[in-house]
């Protein structure tokens, strides 16, 4: 089947005002993409004004789990890229009911239309958390390993995984990414993130507290994870379908004691702002294989922990950001 070019393919985007998702939006457009994005504005919409004159782009202020928005919303398009969640593990503790019908509820409506309307691409981000604590400390979990989804977040995305998985068939390929603990700069910025908050603290000159300063976790930039969306949609590679893909470096896997340490090294000091406390509260503890998505879509990425914590050191010290604590930059749900 001849694989329509860019101008002429329409792209549903979910979640097209969050951190990721205009990220997403904007490389999509400057592709040449049809973009048209459904986002509840939970967290304003101020991301998506660059592109609001932009002919090719399209906004539907609705909620994924209203089937009505969903309906009109994938009127045309020829694939899907599903980013809109309750994200992380706080915001879905807060409010579990939220949690479920968005991210798995919402979600099932969401593939049950889009198959109905013969969207031929689906491509879902799911997470790296969903591998929970790996069984050898001294190893690596890859897409094989099995999953211990140890929070509300993962179940949820584990469930709506393995919704789509039984959901294939040739006229249907959905793509389960994967994503490591994202980092660095976005139109919509966050300092609830790892790197990001740590980042922030220090280049602030506040005291850092840091626990299960031991855990490793896998980190990708912000720009190489809506990246590998884009490669997901355009890929030839039907083999995939069904299939999940963790989206990083292997390379890419720190313990938080090794970022915190990154950061102080591009500070030239600062050791005296960090202490390590032990609390139980987060078991998560995984290092991960990315070797699967660079043989199926030649992903690479582009940028280093290092690299992001320059660009945040940046856009604080200049004052681009003139208040990275405020309330903005951080995912909090109202209950």
């Amino acid at each position: 089947m001849k694989r329509k070019q860019p101008s002429e393919r329409l792209i549903l985007l979910t979640g097209g005002a969050g951190y990721i998702g205009s990220m997403l939006v904007s490389q999509l457009l400057t592709a040449g993409y049809r973009v048209r994005t459904i986002d509840s504005l939970l967290h304003g919409g101020m991301s998506l004004l660059p592109w609001m004159n932009h002919a090719k782009f399209e906004l539907v202020t609705g909620d994924i789990r209203n089937k009505a928005d969903l309906e009109r919303s994938l009127e045309g398009a020829s694939g899907v890229v599903h980013l809109a969640a309750i994200v992380g593990d706080p915001a879905c503790r807060d409010n579990p009911d939220l949690a479920r019908q968005t991210n798995l509820e919402a979600s099932i409506l969401l593939c049950d239309l889009a198959r109905a309307k013969k969207v031929p691409r689906f491509v879902f981000s799911s997470t790296c958390s969903n591998y929970g604590k790996m069984s050898d400390p001294g190893g690596y979990v890859d897409e094989d390993s099995p999953l211990n989804p140890i929070s509300l977040y993962a179940e949820t995305k584990v469930g709506f995984e393995q919704y789509l998985q039984e959901s294939v068939s040739p006229e249907f390929c959905p793509v389960i990414l994967r994503f490591a603990t994202a980092y660095g700069l976005s139109p919509r910025p966050r300092f609830d993130l790892t790197v990001n908050e740590f980042t922030r603290d220090l280049t602030m000159g506040r005291k850092l507290e840091i626990y299960g300063e031991q855990f490793w976790r896998p980190y990708c930039h912000v720009t190489d994870l809506a990246h590998a969306c884009r490669l997901a949609l355009e890929s030839k590679n039907d083999g995939v379908a069904g299939q999940a893909l963790n989206v990083g470096s292997t390379d890419e896997n720190y313990t938080k004691k090794m970022v915190a340490e990154s950061i102080l090294c591009e500070l030239g000091g600062g050791s005296e702002l960090v202490s390590y406390v032990q609390r139980g509260n987060d078991p998560r503890d995984y290092r991960v294989n990315f070797n699967r998505i660079k043989t199926a879509f030649g992903f690479t990425i582009s940028r280093t922990v290092p690299d992001g914590i320059r660009e945040v050191m940046t856009a604080i010290r200049s004052r681009l950001i003139t208040d990275p604590y405020d309330k903005w930059y951080h995912n909090v749900y109202a209950s």
